[in-house]
């Protein structure tokens, strides 16, 4: 199954380390009108995370507000990378 892996920490944060292939939308950035989730369709499989858990978790409340349906909270880098790849 294709995913989109979503880190919604801040760009520097993400400069420091990250899944490979995974976008960087701050939590703070993220909004139906974001240039990088516009092109997502509402149904993909969207693995989000951050460094604990948090943000992913509220990036997930926004997300499925937003429409979409099939989320999880990845919670960090470490568990995406465990977990999923």
């Amino acid at each position: 199954m294709d995913q989109i892996i979503i880190d919604v920490r801040e760009p520097h944060e993400y400069m420091q380390s990250h899944v490979e292939g995974a976008l960087n939308i701050p939590l703070s950035q993220l909004s139906h009108t974001h240039e990088k989730l516009v092109s997502i369709p509402k149904d993909s499989f969207v693995i989000l995370y951050c460094r604990s858990g948090g943000r992913s978790s509220a990036a997930l409340s926004a997300l499925k507000s937003m429409g979409y349906t099939n989320l999880i909270n990845g919670i960090n880098e470490e568990r995406v990378n465990s977990n999923y790849l």
